[in-house]
């Protein structure tokens, strides 16, 4: 399992759709078929790969993925460079983990 001290969520209402976020980290970002973005858990650093895209997972701010530590350089450039300011970058809460699919 990968070493995580972060997580990160996108505020769905904040979200603009310009996708800079997964050109920078695809393996943390992924386009929803509404033209919006969220987050994601991918298997090359968790074992399975989770979309927080309101199907399978929840969405908006109880869309939380742990960031891999070798992913955060990324995840801190898409965030800078997100023209809606809506990556949000967390300390990692296990109880919002443990909760992000009640």
């Amino acid at each position: 399992m990968a070493d995580n001290k972060l997580m990160v969520w996108i505020d769905q209402d904040l979200c603009t759709g310009d996708g800079i976020c997964q050109e920078i980290a695809p393996n943390v970002f992924e386009g929803r078929d509404d033209g919006l973005w969220v987050v994601r858990e991918d298997a090359s650093h968790f074992g399975t790969t989770i979309v927080f895209d309101g199907n399978a997972a929840p969405d908006g701010s109880r869309g939380v993925a742990r960031v891999p530590d070798a992913e955060l350089a990324d995840v801190v450039e898409a965030a800078e460079e997100c023209p809606g300011e809506c990556i949000m970058i967390e300390p990692l809460d296990p109880e919002a983990i443990a909760n992000r699919g009640a």
